[in-house]
């Protein structure tokens, strides 16, 4: 059985989003965040005490991005991942990394400075100039989305889910009401997916379970 250790909304929505896609059986365990400093015994599955945190019998993985195309591989049946002979091979390669990379890197000083730090460490002009260097990587998408109903050869795959995600990190992040407006429709289609309403569901219904509330507040 796979496991998939995660917070709610952080990265590892990636790969919880990829498992319900692909309809693949997981158990959810779902820590308060950060893990590494409100759920210490976490460090004995991932000394980092980053997540996610992902499991499949012998194999052991931490990279959000790499796991999903992990399950889009292994268990996706072509749905999630485009084989290396597709013309748009590279194409899909290069989004799968660049919604990592590129859009979710720059949010998490938004969010470090604006939230996470305690009140008298926060740096409100670090976060601002992080966050118009997140919207402007934005131009990024909505030119790859020209004509495009999702990222890469006419299909949803794992790049869609891994820009997705830095699209939900935004909208956490009140960044949303800035997105372009082929972004913002991309966005709403991506939300209308069943696989990512089955992957909040799930993610809702095990936080309630484990008495866990949101990740990313405003206080």
């Amino acid at each position: 059985m796979i496991r998939l250790y995660h917070c709610l909304d952080a990265r590892s929505f990636r790969p919880l989003w990829a498992l319900e896609e692909v309809g693949v059986p997981y158990e959810l365990h779902v820590l308060p965040f950060p893990p590494r400093a409100l759920a210490r015994p976490y460090l004995d599955i991932n000394p980092l005490g980053t997540i996610p945190a992902f499991f499949d019998g012998e194999t052991e993985m931490t990279e959000s991005a790499a796991i999903v195309e992990y399950v889009g591989v292994r268990y996706g049946a072509g749905q999630l991942a485009l084989p290396p002979d597709h013309p748009e091979f590279g194409r899909y390669l290069n989004y799968l990394h660049f919604g990592e990379a590129t859009l979710t890197f720059p949010q998490t000083l938004v969010l470090r400075y604006s939230r996470l730090e305690p009140r008298e460490r926060r740096q409100p002009q670090v976060a601002d100039d992080y966050r118009k260097w997140f919207l402007a990587r934005l131009r990024g998408v909505e030119r790859a989305l020209a004509g495009r109903t999702w990222l890469c050869a006419e299909q949803f795959t794992g790049a869609d889910i891994s820009v997705g995600y830095a699209l939900l990190l935004a909208q956490s992040l009140g960044l949303a009401g800035d997105f372009p407006e082929p972004v913002a429709a991309y966005w709403a289609r991506l939300q209308a997916r069943d696989g990512f309403q089955r992957a909040k569901a799930a993610q809702a219904r095990a936080a309630a379970e484990a008495g866990i509330g949101p990740t990313f507040s405003a206080s």
